[in-house]
């Protein structure tokens, strides 16, 4: 089985995260970030809390390509709040692309941009 195709706790989870990786795929940001959304609240939260926080990354992401980037700075506000507690090596590196990701609202000034960015600075220096 490719490993695309593993399911990662409960299945229906799973179906609405490689669905939105597919509409990801298609270029369908919109459904791409309602699937990613549906997918995180789809898991229970204490056994499952990196790939929740995984995919309220990839929902945020999804969010800031559409050009939402102050709903984008809620979820990954979310995101990070469930990674409280988390030890990973990819959800460390999808906080440092996150960073990466706010540098041109930082820049232009977006206040949510940078306080995210902080929030962002915080958690990697206590992980």
């Amino acid at each position: 089985m490719p490993f695309w195709a593993l399911v990662w706790g409960p299945p229906a989870a799973t179906v609405h995260s490689r669905t939105a990786k597919v509409f990801e795929t298609l270029g369908d940001r919109p459904n791409a970030a309602q699937r990613y959304a549906t997918a995180a609240a789809s898991r229970p939260g204490a056994t499952y809390a990196r790939i929740i926080a995984l995919d309220l990354v990839a929902q945020a992401e999804q969010q800031a390509k559409q050009g939402s980037i102050e709903q984008a700075c809620g979820t990954w506000g979310r995101a990070i709040d469930t990674m409280a507690g988390v030890k990973s090596t990819r959800t460390l590196k999808a906080v440092r692309s996150l960073r990466s990701d706010l540098r041109p609202y930082r820049a232009r000034g977006v206040r949510v941009a940078a306080e995210l960015d902080e929030r962002a600075r915080v958690f990697l220096a206590h992980a």
